[in-house]
């Protein structure tokens, strides 16, 4: 085991007592901290608990389920949160991600495998956080703020869920190359794209309309079609970059005739 998943600071918010003993056996031979919810905590309690990830079966919820989720996933943005729940349909497992979940694990599920998701989801956040201290990148009217997990266009925040975010500084931080999908998915998602998984596609799209809402004269992403995405910001209208006005120099003075000079030549 890696010192990685030995620092691993986890909570399980679930209700199913065979699933949490069969876990809880995993997590301890593994030596993982971890501690088990009966259901949602507030969140400043959450937040002192000073985790690295969240795991939650979303019916041990209640109602509130969805919200508890949603507020999570806004409020603290460096949380690696995977859902892990039975009889979820697609709809469900779509609604959850586009709130800000890192993943979704449908039961009943081997214990390796949520580890190793675990995993993965921790080790994308630490990747992340190592870019905290660079300056927002500026690509025409966007502004990319990694401190902040957040885009922005004249000052308004674009509204990216963190795995938007991602996507988005993925492609922007080698622009004008092609981004290959599965690539994409290893790194946004931390693992192997499943065959037929359009994910990918997915949040491209939902990035794209947001992007386009808050900056209707650009086009940023551009799609290469069976390979991937690249990054390049294009005028709307095919234009080429006005580019900026530069005032024109004066024009400097002549300098003084030299003494041994005689001849005046004129320019012509």
């Amino acid at each position: 085991m890696s010192e990685q998943a030995r620092s691993i600071r986890l909570a399980v918010i679930d209700t199913d007592s065979a699933f949490l003993t069969v876990l809880g056996k995993r997590l301890e031979g593994a030596g993982w901290k971890h501690r088990v919810l009966a259901g949602g905590v507030p969140l400043d309690e959450l937040v002192s608990m000073k985790l690295n990830a969240l795991l939650v079966d979303i019916s041990a919820l209640g109602p509130d389920g969805w919200e508890f989720l949603e507020k999570v996933c806004a409020t603290m943005p460096g949380l690696g949160v995977l859902v892990c729940s039975d009889q979820s349909t697609v709809r469900q497992r779509v609604r959850g991600l586009r709130l800000g979940a890192d993943d979704w694990i449908a039961k009943p599920c081997h214990p390796e495998e949520v580890m190793a998701r675990i995993e993965a989801v921790v080790r994308r956040r630490k990747r992340s956080e190592v870019r905290l201290d660079v300056w927002p990148v500026i690509h025409a009217e966007l502004e990319i703020r990694a401190d902040q997990f957040q885009a922005y266009v004249g000052g308004q925040a674009v509204g990216l869920t963190r795995r938007e975010f991602e996507l988005l500084q993925l492609l922007a931080e080698v622009p004008s190359q092609v981004v290959e999908r599965e690539e994409i998915y290893q790194k946004v998602w931390g693992y192997s794209m499943a065959h037929g998984d359009r994910s990918v596609d997915v949040f491209v799209r939902k990035l794209r309309q947001k992007l386009q809402n808050h900056s209707p004269d650009w086009r940023y992403i551009h799609t290469h079609f069976g390979i991937g995405y690249r990054f390049d910001p294009e005028r709307a209208d095919g234009s080429a970059p006005r580019p900026a006005p530069v005032e024109e120099a004066a024009e400097p003075p002549e300098p003084p005739a030299s003494p041994l000079v005689h001849e005046k030549f004129t320019r012509t």
